[in-house]
């Protein structure tokens, strides 16, 4: 038995270096610096691989705050999955692997070492989800890791045309690339931040343990997407039409958090929705705005996670609202917290979420965009409150089940610690980081209905929050599932799948699927051909040869 707690001194260590890095991401802002730094690691005659680290503003801040939610997270786990143990000090290690596949995906501008990172969060985030070892664990561990493997395709091919151009440091030749790279790391960015058609993986990895939610969902693996768009969009063409992929994507997720029950797959769908508007803003232009409102949504969505923790830690592992109520009678700081991280999602005045969402709608509202685009950002503003309300109806109003009496010895623990200090900075990151990006600076000037519309729409979703707890079923059966089940989009890909391998057996009179003929199986079988008859022509006599050279010399002439 191991009789070191590694969870404090790894806490300690990433607490440390996210100030270190803060203090970093404040004097390059300050003096406009952007630091390269570059390392040779191989060296092959004319073949020659640096790897390269970029340090500026965006990736020392974003650094910074993943850091703070890592250290966070592995405080708060030291209670949750417990310490000195062989299986806790796995679940650690392997969290720090994650953190680690993180940083390598942040601070490097090559494309080779990107990839490291991105593979690295796709395959620690399997590890992590089938945590629990239990058949819906790996299922949902499954599902997470096939979709993810799915955009590492546009990332892989992408890899490979970049280094047709000399290089893999993608920033040093980016007047030059083509349309199409762009579309690729666009569609590599959507499964890993699970836009539609991709969204079925996220509520699902909820079988992960609860601190894994809280690291995976608010900062690390679905922002992976949006931060590698950030890196690349400056130089990407507006589209509408991925624009509307993102915008049904907050829309139809917020639809679904509006009829579930499962406390974490509500959190797990107004991720969704908020990483709908983050792609949606930079699609539009305004790409700032996108990562000031990636870091706020951060620090408020890992509280909101940790305390769902706390919930389901003191509720004999019960994660459906309907059997809570009255939360607040039991665990006041733990549901104080949770309601702070909760207005702060719904966008109320002077939290965190305030800062950065409010004046994306406003910045949006100025840009002349179209009815529709409009309509929708605001019918989105209003379900958010809505499902965010019913949720706070559901645990903190609702008379008390009486579930657990794990209630009544609740001690000011190390998880209470940790989410006392996300709060802080679920309250007061938004205004502070404003103030340093000088985002107050920009004037807007909207008409007082239009720039009081965005309140009028979160009062709206809150009256029909209210409402929808008092439905008491009013629709069928079937339609509750339907949304529950996320308009069964992963139950589709089977229908890909029937009709792929239908198609390739009439077109080839195999019985291999289009993967194993087109795949690894068909290419083999045609090098072995290829190398035999090679074979067979190299040992032949010199006339053949003779003939040969007199056909091509012909030919040439």
């Amino acid at each position: 038995m191991l009789f070191y707690n590694y969870n404090y001194f790894w806490f300690f260590f990433f607490f440390f270096f996210s100030f270190f890095f803060f203090s970093l991401f404040l004097i390059f802002i300050f003096n406009d610096f952007v630091l390269m730094l570059e390392y040779k690691i191989l060296y092959i005659n004319s073949i020659s691989y640096y790897y390269l680290i970029l340090l500026d503003w965006v990736s020392l801040s974003f650094c910074s705050v993943v850091m703070f939610i890592s250290s966070m997270v592995i405080l708060y786990s030291s209670v949750y999955v417990g310490s000195m143990s062989y299986s806790s000090n796995r679940f650690l290690f392997i969290v720090i692997l994650f953190i680690f596949s993180m940083m390598f995906m942040v601070i490097s501008p090559n494309m080779v070492s990107i990839m490291l990172g991105w593979d690295g969060l796709g395959l620690v985030s399997y590890c992590l989800v089938i945590y629990y070892s239990s058949m819906n664990s790996y299922l949902a561990g499954l599902i997470t890791c096939l979709t993810n493997r799915l955009g590492d395709v546009g990332l892989l091919v992408s890899v490979g045309w970049i280094m047709s151009y000399g290089s893999w440091h993608f920033i040093y030749y980016s007047d030059l690339y083509f349309d199409t790279i762009f579309y690729l790391i666009v569609f590599s960015c959507f499964t890993k931040s699970a836009q539609v058609p991709f969204s079925c993986w996220l509520p699902a990895a909820m079988a992960a343990p609860t601190p894994v939610s809280s690291l995976v969902h608010s900062s690390t693996l679905v922002t992976a997407g949006v931060y590698l768009l950030i890196r690349f969009c400056n130089f990407f063409v507006f589209n509408y039409f991925i624009l509307f992929f993102s915008i049904f994507t907050m829309i139809f997720s917020s639809l679904c958090a509006m009829y579930e029950f499962d406390l974490k797959k509500i959190i797990a769908l107004s991720t969704l929705s908020q990483l709908g508007l983050m792609m949606s803003s930079l699609f539009i232009g305004l790409i700032d705005l996108s990562f000031f409102h990636l870091l706020t949504h951060a620090m408020f969505k890992s509280l909101l996670f940790l305390c769902s923790g706390i919930f389901i830690y003191y509720m004999n592992d019960n994660q459906d609202i309907r059997m809570m109520g009255s939360i607040t009678l039991f665990l006041p700081l733990t549901s104080s917290c949770f309601n702070i991280a909760n207005f702060a999602l719904c966008g109320v005045p002077f939290l965190s979420g305030f800062y950065s969402s409010d004046f994306f709608i406003e910045n949006m509202s100025f840009m002349g965009m179209n009815f529709t685009v409009f309509l929708l950002y605001y019918i989105s503003l209003g379900m958010t409150a809505c499902y965010s309300f019913r949720l706070f109806y559901y645990t903190m109003l609702f008379n008390s089940k009486f579930l657990s009496y794990n209630f009544f010895s609740v001690s000011m623990n190390l998880m209470k610690m940790s989410i006392f200090l996300l709060t802080f900075f679920a309250v007061f990151f938004g205004c502070m980081f404003m103030w340093i990006m000088n985002f107050d600076l920009v004037f807007i000037l909207l008409p007082f209905t239009l720039s009081m519309l965005s309140m009028g729409f979160v009062f709206f979703g809150f009256w029909l929050g209210i409402e929808f707890c008092k439905f008491n079923y009013f629709f069928s059966l079937n339609y509750y599932l339907f949304n529950s089940y996320m308009w069964f989009m992963f139950g589709y890909s089977f229908f890909f799948k029937k009709f792929f391998i239908k198609s390739s057996s009439m077109l080839t009179n195999h019985l291999f699927g289009w993967g194993e003929y087109y795949g690894g199986l068909g290419i083999s079988f045609y090098l072995m051909k290829i190398s035999s008859f090679f074979q067979l022509y190299s040992i032949s006599s010199i006339k053949l040869f003779l003939i040969s050279f007199f056909v091509w010399f012909f030919i040439m002439f």
